[in-house]
């Protein structure tokens, strides 16, 4: 019993992750929830950031760009200054890597497709495979 479980559990995933489009809109409707707990306070409503203090996230390369970088970001946190835009943030970035896989990439994919920002998703696998590294 246990193992049809396991199995029915692996194939209603895999039907989930095959609809891309409502798969998609469900991790960005958590992403925002994500988003509206862990990071608005510092990135703000719009995700123009604070001026010198916390980066914005509209159109950066750091959102836009390399995947790994992004995902490390949330998992590692960040303390060195950072230069976005010609402009220099010095605000440290706490870990958040108590967040689950899922949670990382919902709030991540959120933040790649908003904010003027039309980069794709980033997967629970993807996540999972970074996180593996530490």
């Amino acid at each position: 019993m246990k193992q049809l479980m396991i199995v029915m559990g692996c194939m209603v995933s895999i039907v989930l992750m095959s609809q891309s489009t409502p798969s998609s809109k469900a991790s960005a409707m958590r992403g925002k929830k994500i988003y509206t707990t862990y990071c608005l306070a510092c990135h703000q409503a719009d995700g123009a950031g604070v001026p010198r203090m916390n980066p914005p996230l509209i159109k950066t390369e750091y959102v836009n760009g390399d995947k790994v970088r992004l995902i490390n970001i949330i998992l590692k946190g960040l303390n060195d200054p950072i230069e976005i835009n010609g402009e220099e943030y010095s605000n440290p970035m706490a870990s958040h890597a108590f967040l689950n896989d899922q949670q990382v990439a919902d709030v991540l994919s959120f933040v790649r497709s908003n904010f003027g920002n039309k980069s794709g998703p980033i997967t629970p696998a993807e996540v999972k495979a970074v996180r593996a590294k530490k």
